[in-house]
């Protein structure tokens, strides 16, 4: 009868992971294991929106390693909130140099901000060598056979 209590227990409460004091699952503290999307081939896109405004909340290498994208699109414009994020846009580089190919990748940030114009000076040989281009605010991007301004490149 313990066992049909114990049991039920786990059941009711999938987030116990102990059991008369033994882990049953010691991956699960892992931070690897917790990742949403189990690992594969990377997604090649045209185009990717950078998520929470270029935010480092979740954003990391790992994106930028398996969404491989033609252009992304930064639209941060809240220091206060850290957008957008100077390590968001290294992980941009990290992720980058993991590719194994070198495509060429346009960043396209949609406000002129302290920070995307401080990274993009202190690491522009990084970008260069990694075929990194980066859009200036004040630029046009043509799609469709329409042109804008690229500050206009809004979700």
């Amino acid at each position: 009868q313990p066992e049909d209590e114990l049991s039920r227990s786990s059941h009711s409460n999938p987030g116990k992971s102990l059991v008369n004091g033994i882990k049953t699952n010691p991956a699960s503290n892992s931070p690897k294991s917790s990742l949403p999307v189990p690992m594969g081939p990377p997604v090649y896109v045209d185009l990717a929106y950078i998520p929470n405004h270029c935010s480092g909340k979740n954003t990391d290498p790992e994106f930028f390693k398996r969404v491989r994208a033609s252009y992304y699109v930064v639209s941060g414009n809240d220091a206060a909130n850290g957008e957008p994020s100077r390590a968001v846009l290294d992980a941009l580089l990290e992720g980058k140099s993991q590719w194994g190919e070198n495509l060429q990748v346009t960043l396209i940030p949609t406000h002129d901000t302290e920070v995307t114009r401080e990274w993009y000076q202190q690491t522009h040989e990084k970008q260069q060598e990694l075929n990194i281009m980066v859009l200036a605010s004040s630029s046009t991007v043509v799609m469709q056979d329409e042109s804008f301004p690229a500050c206009k490149i809004e979700f």
